[in-house]
Order: C-alpha cells, then sequence, then structure tokens
C-alpha cells in the first residue's frame, strides 16, 4: 500500500506547526531539498498524534496575518540576541540575521532607485506574518511613468516542512538516483528560508525586463529520523530580458555581472552564465526567456562566509548593472509595432513562469499568497497565431539570440 501524508494542524504553539508558502523565491530553495532513504531500510513513521495517514495526500498551508508595521526583524527574538553576542561570524543565528539584513537593504535601495528613474510613481507596501514564524515585505509599482509593473519581494519564514511539500516539490525525484528512492512517509522537517525576489516590467519596449532574486535555506532534521540531513545553501540569480537587442546594454549587463562574480572565483560567471542559459529556457518554443546572465542554486561547496558575501556582491550589483540602461532607454520614441513586439516577448515570459518556473508552480500547487506568486507577471502581453518575425530584422535578432545563447563579454 503506498501512503500518502494528511497534516493534521496542532495549536499554533507546537513546534509542528505547518508553514505557509508565500513567495515564489523561497520555494525554488525547497526544490533543492532531497528526503532519500535506501531500499532496505525501514522508515520510521512520526508520532501518531501528529499525523494521519491517508490514501489522498493533502496540504494544510496557514494564511499570512497583514501588519500594519515592518518590524525590525523576523528572526525570533532569542535568535536575534544570540546573533548580536554570538562570537562566532559564521553561526547560523548570525548568517541568517546577516542576510535578513541584506535583502532588506536591497530591498530599500532598489525600490528607491526604481522609483527615482520613475520620476513619481512610488511603492505600494505589504507587510505580513506568519503564526509558524516569520513574515515578508511586498512592495508593488504600477502604472508609473517608466514601469508597467515593478515588485520587489523579501520574505524570512522558518517553522517545519510538511511531508506533502517535498512530495509536491519532487514529483519525479525516484528517477533522479540509481540508487535511492524517495521516502514514502517522511517527517517533517524543520526549515529557515530568506530571499529577495524582483521583476521589473518597463514600459517602452527598448527598454529591458529585469529578474533577480538571492536567497538563503536551512533544513535539519532530528538525528534518529529519516530524511534531510541539517544542511545549508545559497542561491539565485540576475538576468536580463529584453525585446531590443542593444548590444552595449547587455554587454555592460554581463560585464558587472562578471566584476561581481570575478571578486570571488573566475570560474564563477562562465559556471552560472551557462546556469542561467539553460534554465531559463522555455521547452515547447525551444527558445531561452532572454539574454541571460548569471544563476546558481543549491550552492554550498564553498565557505559560508565567502558564499553569503558573494550573495551580497550580486545583489549589490543590480543597480549599477540595471539602472544605466533604463536612463538610456525609458524615453526613446517607439511605434505601435515595437510595442505589440515587446507584448509578444511578454508571452514568453508568461510562459516559461507559469509552466517552468520552480517556484511559481510550487506556489500554486501548495496554495501561497497569490499576489506574491504572480507579482513577476507583467499587466500586458500578448499572443499571436504563428507569428515569425522576418529573417534580419530586428526582432529576428532578439529571437536568435533566444534560440542561441551567446558569449557577451
Amino acid at each position: 500500500m503506498q501512503w500518502c501524508a494528511s497534516i493534521v494542524s496542532p495549536s499554533p504553539s507546537s513546534s509542528t506547526f505547518i508553514p505557509s508558502f508565500s513567495s515564489s523565491h523561497y520555494a525554488n530553495a525547497i526544490l533543492q531539498t532531497k528526503l532519500r532513504w535506501k531500499p532496505n531500510q525501514q522508515a520510521k513513521l512520526p508520532h501518531p498524534h501528529l499525523f494521519q495517514f491517508k490514501v489522498k495526500a493533502a496540504i494544510s498551508i496557514e494564511k499570512e496575518t497583514p501588519e500594519s508595521h515592518r518590524p525590525d526583524t523576523f528572526l525570533k527574538q532569542s535568535e536575534s540576541i544570540d546573533a548580536a553576542s554570538s562570537s562566532s561570524s559564521s553561526s547560523s543565528s548570525s548568517v541568517r540575521a546577516r542576510f535578513e539584513k541584506m535583502i532588506r537593504e536591497a530591498q530599500d535601495s532598489v525600490c528607491a532607485a526604481i522609483e527615482s528613474a520613475d520620476g513619481g510613481a512610488s511603492f505600494k507596501e505589504d507587510v505580513w506574518s506568519r503564526p509558524g514564524g516569520g513574515g515578508g515585505i511586498s512592495r508593488v509599482l504600477q502604472d508609473g511613468a517608466v514601469w508597467e509593473k515593478a515588485g520587489v519581494n523579501v520574505s524570512v519564514v522558518y517553522g517545519v516542512m510538511p511531508p506533502d511539500a517535498y512530495r509536491a516539490a519532487n514529483p519525479t525525484s525516484s528517477s533522479s538516483s540509481s540508487d535511492a528512492a524517495p521516502l514514502p512517509v517522511p517527517v517533517p522537517v524543520p526549515f529557515f528560508a530568506a530571499g529577495i525576489s524582483s521583476v521589473l516590467h518597463p514600459k517602452n519596449p527598448f527598454a529591458p525586463t529585469l529578474h533577480f532574486n538571492y536567497r538563503y535555506f536551512e533544513t535539519d532534521t532530528p538525528k534518529d529520523a529519516p530524511g534531510a540531513p541539517r544542511r545549508w545553501w545559497f542561491g539565485g540569480g540576475t538576468d536580463l530580458t529584453p525585446a531590443y537587442i542593444f548590444e552595449e546594454d547587455v554587454k555592460h549587463f554581463h560585464s558587472t555581472q562578471k566584476r561581481a562574480c570575478d571578486k570571488f572565483d573566475p570560474s564563477f560567471y562562465p559556471r552560472f552564465k551557462k546556469w542561467c542559459d539553460d534554465y531559463f529556457y522555455i521547452k515547447h518554443r525551444g527558445e531561452r526567456r532572454g539574454l541571460g546572465g548569471i544563476f546558481f542554486d543549491d550552492l554550498n561547496d564553498y565557505d559560508q562566509e565567502m558564499l553569503l558575501s558573494f550573495a551580497t556582491e550580486c545583489a549589490n550589483s543590480v543597480i549599477p548593472a540595471y539602472i544605466p540602461i533604463i536612463e538610456k532607454r525609458k524615453d526613446l520614441p517607439f511605434t505601435d509595432q515595437h510595442k505589440a513586439w515587446q507584448q509578444l516577448r511578454r508571452g514568453r515570459y508568461v510562459e516559461f513562469n507559469l509552466v517552468y518556473d520552480r517556484g511559481t508552480t510550487f506556489g500554486l500547487k501548495t496554495g501561497g499568497r497569490i499576489e506574491s506568486i504572480l507579482v513577476s507577471l507583467p499587466l500586458t502581453a500578448r499572443w499571436e497565431y504563428d507569428h515569425k518575425p522576418e529573417e534580419g530584422s530586428e526582432e529576428w535578432k532578439l529571437l536568435d539570440a533566444c534560440i542561441n545563447p551567446k558569449e557577451w563579454i
């Protein structure tokens, strides 16, 4: 008989209270967690008072609570105190606290740069908390002078991941290893996830869309329980999605990413550039979503302090990589034809996010906060039947670069 777990939510004070998955950027990190067991091992079942087992799976998701003000930190009070007094800069509490500080500062600086470039519009802010632990800040600017839609979100959440979340995140994991199989009834796994996620859609078709996200993730499992061992990792990236190619802009963008990478390891840029090209691939179209950048995930094979500094450097590179391009292109005159092509490329953006993006699809499957999950989508997009740009045209050049990734620097 095949067992599936249905969570019975205990009281909010219980350590097994179930988290909600409110934003896609940390759901990406969850997807990297693998609960594995050897076929000849006997799985230990969770305590019967906490779980009931049914053939039909179900995921219990707690809802967010709107808050009227921003807290100084979303961390537990004891963790904040531990981080402030810790003598070890790489302690778990310290890394969590410093990563939260970094993403909140990055949110402030990126939003300020976006508002300045727009020249009038401002972000709407929603603050939320979750009973299981943590919360987030969502900021969205719509219908500005420059920006059609700009979203910059942060979240810091922790609690226990339900077994069904693993199954939803890893539907084909049984084929990824020849000597291991998914744990039939995995125990819930304590986790911590923090990240910043942003998508910026300008109105002018000559101004490119930008996406970036950076995140930190930890899991832990009691030593006598099957499942994921204690581990941590970083993930994220920054990528450019224009409708028209200005080679000097693309070179500037990639050069800025390379400089950030080269400060830490010269192998990072070529490695993460290829990873980005491979990840943002629309399989049913045979083309990439845009012109790439850098992307990495499940990164823990370097010193933790080094990777924290690397993620910080990458987040700080967003403004110098992107805003100069916006300033040059935001006021260029354009035609209805230019706008129609931009909308077709926005359609590709929607297709990738709804069909292939792991964070988006996971969030939709598990009933997360829909406004945060879909904030990456543009206000408008377009689909035309069997549209083919004329060979040699500017539109064709963009499509060719999406089909055949180039080395820009």
